[in-house]
């Protein structure tokens, strides 16, 4: 399955390759091999990056993105589980509770490596879930190369845990913020995560 942001870029690029190879096959234009091939590796590129599998996962409180955990800190009464997305993984992004979506928040800022300790000063887009917890957070985080956080959840509206909330494209960096006091961290980073299936803490 495909995210639906990749849809037009993939069937274009395979598309585009497929004419331009019927024409150097038909013609025996040499570049049009060089230039079909290209769009059709582009195309399996871009299939790849914009795969979404399903994901059912147990657990309290499960990944939001899948990578490999960046940081895991304490600010005041709230824990930070920071997971850093390579070009290589999923990039759709799932709740990690059930709950009711308050509101979604965009807020401007550099665009530094989102591996960087300080990407979280980063552009980025604030999910505040009112859940049983108490409010959590999942914030999808910019970095040097990923400029778009896309959102497929309305603010008033039910989320279920390891429902999908939208993707970032290209590498980046996506946070879950928790009540420090009421949950037990289950990952450290380094740990490899997957979003809606590996849980992150437990109540």
């Amino acid at each position: 399955m495909l995210a639906r942001e990749g849809l037009p870029w993939v069937l274009g690029l395979a598309v585009v390759g497929a004419l331009l190879a019927g024409i150097a096959y038909g013609g025996r234009w040499w570049p049009g091999y060089l230039l079909g091939g290209t769009a059709l590796g582009l195309a399996l590129f871009l299939g790849a990056f914009f795969r979404d599998p399903e994901r059912t996962g147990q657990g309290d409180v499960l990944s939001a993105a899948d990578g490999h955990v960046l940081v895991v800190g304490e600010e005041g009464p709230r824990v930070r589980i920071g997971t850093f997305m390579n070009v290589t993984d999923v990039h759709v992004n799932r709740f990690p509770l059930s709950g009711y979506l308050l509101r979604v928040e965009d807020r401007g800022g550099p665009r530094r490596p989102a591996f960087s300790p300080s990407a979280s000063g980063n552009a980025q887009k604030r999910y505040l879930l009112v859940s049983p917890l108490g409010i959590v957070e999942v914030v999808q985080i910019t970095g040097f190369l990923a400029r778009r956080c896309r959102s497929w959840q309305e603010p008033g509206t039910a989320a279920r845990r390891a429902d999908r909330l939208g993707m970032i494209l290209f590498g980046s960096r996506v946070d879950v913020v928790l009540p420090r006091a009421r949950v037990r961290v289950l990952v450290r980073p380094g740990d490899r995560v997957r979003a809606g299936c590996t849980p992150l803490a437990e109540v």
